[in-house]
């Protein structure tokens, strides 16, 4: 039976009370023995663990052998399988794609389909692996439209499912998409999920949601429904200095730019309408304290907060009238007093 470095050394002592006390060169030599012999005598590596199959997998890949480790795990999937071994199959093909290249991209259609065909499983965590492997899967140009189709069924998720992981993980592959007009009416219907998702209390979801709203933000088709949902009566607390750099830089663009799409000509051609509690009013109406959190944020401690904060300033104080020449920029009402 195999010694470990410490039993090695353990037995060196007992043997140093008998023969003697080894001194100088003799117990260097005697340490280095006990040394070599505690590394000899480890145990072999557990070949099953997911770290090894990793680095097998990727050791072969780089002397361009297949290890054949991805295609195992996907023709596993279309087996019989209970949730937990689905939940942890499809998290190692996610481990897989990100780490094996060469395998990921030899890939097929049917298998992004049947990995799209997780997301109906009864399972939340199986839809989770799932949506996180679709979107390693997103990142090989060959899969990009093929992963694409199934954006609807990922905004259906996120609007029907109210659980913080899959939010993440669902917002996390339409972040990584282009997402394509057809998909622009399911959006609309997602759109107070959304506000919602980005009204809660879960930083890492709050700035996915943020991020898929930006983005939204400058398609104008949208622009209107954005501007229209329907917020909290606090959502300005989204904008306190207390609120992590991280979100508040997130909030701030997302600010610019829907003033920027707000004021831009084609949208002030239409005289819009909006309701009492909108996302509008808050930002933008008479009643709105926007100018006083964005002046508290001049001063905060992260630069790129204090810039963006200045872009928002600049954009609300920029407003294009209609007939005035695009490259001026005219002051419209101001948000703030003259003095500041």
């Amino acid at each position: 039976m195999g010694m470990s470095v410490p039993q090695c050394l353990g037995q060196l002592h007992i043997r140093k009370g008998v023969v003697g006390l080894a001194t100088g060169a003799g117990f260097i030599y005697l340490l280095y023995k006990a040394i070599k012999a505690g590394i000899k005598c480890q145990p072999p590596l557990c070949t099953t663990s997911p770290i090894c199959i990793a680095r097998l997998a990727i050791e072969r890949e780089r002397h361009g052998r297949d290890s054949g480790e991805l295609r195992r795990l996907l023709n596993s999937l279309e087996c019989k399988q209970d949730e937990y071994a689905k939940s942890m199959i499809l998290h190692s093909i996610t481990r897989c794609v990100y780490l094996l290249e060469a395998e990921a991209s030899a890939c097929t259609t049917d298998d992004i389909a049947l990995l799209g065909s997780m997301l109906d499983d009864k399972d939340n965590s199986v839809k989770i692996q799932a949506l996180n492997t679709l979107k390693a899967f997103s990142g090989i140009r060959k899969f990009r439209l093929k992963v694409q189709e199934h954006s609807i069924k990922v905004l259906e998720l996120i609007s029907s499912i109210w659980d913080s992981e899959l939010h993440i993980a669902g917002l996390r592959l339409l972040n990584n998409l282009p997402l394509p007009d057809y998909v622009h009416p399911q959006l609309r219907r997602v759109m107070p999920a959304l506000m919602e998702i980005l009204q809660s209390d879960y930083i890492l979801a709050q700035v996915q949601a943020i991020r898929l709203l930006s983005y939204l933000a400058q398609k104008y088709d949208l622009l209107y429904d954005i501007l229209n949902c329907q917020v909290h009566a606090n959502f300005l607390k989204l904008f306190q200095s207390t609120q992590p750099g991280s979100l508040l830089f997130e909030v701030l663009v997302f600010a610019e730019r829907l003033s920027e799409g707000r004021n831009s000509p084609h949208y002030r051609a239409v005289k819009w309408h909006y309701n009492e509690q909108s996302l509008h009013e808050a930002l933008f109406g008479d009643e709105s304290r926007l100018a006083d959190r964005l002046l508290a944020l001049v001063i905060h401690p992260e630069e790129e907060v204090q810039i963006q904060a200045c872009k928002v300033i600049v954009s609300l104080q920029c407003s294009q009238d209609v007939g005035v020449r695009p490259s001026v920029c005219q002051p419209s009402r101001s948000y703030f007093n003259s003095g500041e």
